[in-house]
């Protein structure tokens, strides 16, 4: 299944690793050193204007102008509408 991040980006929900909040990544040196080796390993950069979060997968970096905590509400209801099927009955629709 796909997870939009914003900024007309999708990717794997499969293959996110992590989520950061821009300002930890800004206050910590560790996690800025880590975006900036994966930066300098991929060619492809799609950074927004003003990032607020920044999207870890197993093969790039998204930055996304949405907040973390929008994202963090997406992701729980795309978990809802995965296990649907955990909360009906099976002849609830038939």
């Amino acid at each position: 299944m796909f997870f939009d991040i914003g900024d007309q980006q999708l990717v794997k929900s499969n293959d996110i690793v992590m989520m950061i909040d821009q300002q930890y990544v800004d206050s910590s040196v560790i996690n800025g050193e880590m975006i900036e080796c994966q930066q300098n390993l991929n060619d492809k950069q799609n950074q927004t204007d003003k990032p607020k979060t920044i999207v870890v997968t197993k093969d790039n970096i998204y930055y996304s102008s949405l907040s973390i905590t929008t994202l963090k509400k997406r992701s729980s209801l795309q978990m809802m509408i995965n296990h649907l099927d955990d909360y009906t009955d099976g002849d609830t629709f038939t």
